[in-house]
């Protein structure tokens, strides 16, 4: 094995990641990035940007649909999944581009690879270690799913909706939290019909209950369907659609079923309990 050495290595090169990263070598410290796909993680390249990106293009969507209002001649002709995406994956290389460009400009090493923290507090990636004056833990996080309901087929998380190559008719929204919220505007103006099953009395209901009765308005006013304070039993899909049935019976059927319920903490298999570090 070989043994590197720095003031500062970071293990997970996302948001949390790059930025400890940044600060550190801005204040005079060699750093270490350890990621084992882009740095960026999931807010750059499967997450933040590129549902910010996809709600730009719904906007545009929305004006061009409401042109007439304020006297300009505008036809809506459909929306083109290929050049959305295409418009969204520029925006992501564009950004990671330039953060690739900032992080080796400070003079920063990054290592590309599955990095696990050792019980020495040291990290090893493949047949090397790093060793760190401190070592800071920003490994990201997962979208999360419920007991019993297995992502797959019809039944997609937010990284695997990002990639759908149509626009359904028909979306079962999972979760009425910031990231199903994001996806039920997109997806409604892109003319889908869309229902938000949502086990909490509100949606977003992690914010301000005057928020949250504000944007249930909205989304009625647009006609974005949803379902709260009864909880999911169980989903079943085909060939075609996916049917979500809640405790109460009531049962909806769609295209797709996006699950939203939060994300997780990727801890798992990374050595941390063995280092000494508590997890919650």
């Amino acid at each position: 094995m070989t043994t590197h050495t720095f003031d500062i290595v970071v293990l997970g090169g996302g948001s949390g990641g790059y930025a400890a990263a940044l600060r550190a070598s801005e204040l005079g410290k060699s750093v270490a990035l350890i990621e084992k796909d882009k740095v960026g993680g999931t807010c750059l390249h499967r997450g933040c940007i590129p549902t910010k990106a996809l709600l730009h293009a719904a906007e545009v969507a929305e004006h061009v649909r409401d042109a007439a209002h304020v006297g300009i001649s505008a036809t809506l002709e459909g929306i083109d999944p290929a050049g959305v995406r295409a418009y969204r994956e520029g925006i992501v290389a564009k950004k990671y581009k330039g953060l690739e460009g900032l992080v080796k400009a400070r003079g920063i090493i990054t290592v590309a690879g599955f990095g696990r923290l050792n019980a020495d507090r040291s990290v090893s990636v493949g047949d090397d270690v790093y060793v760190g004056t401190d070592v800071v833990l920003a490994t990201g996080s997962y979208s999360r799913t419920l007991p019993g309901l297995e992502i797959g087929g019809r039944i997609l998380t937010s990284e695997q909706a990002l990639s759908l190559d149509v626009i359904p008719e028909r979306v079962l929204v999972l979760g009425g939290g910031v990231i199903g919220v994001e996806f039920a505007s997109v997806w409604r103006s892109f003319g889908t019909e869309v229902t938000i099953i949502e086990a909490l009395p509100h949606l977003v209901p992690n914010e301000d209950i005057a928020m949250s009765k504000g944007l249930e308005r909205a989304f009625r006013r647009r006609g974005i369907q949803y379902s709260l304070g009864v909880r999911f039993q169980n989903a079943t899909q085909d060939d075609r659609s996916v049917t979500v049935t809640l405790e109460d019976g009531k049962e909806f059927t769609a295209d797709y079923l996006l699950v939203a319920v939060g994300r997780g903490p990727v801890t798992a298999d990374l050595g941390f309990e063995e280092a000494g570090v508590t997890l919650d």
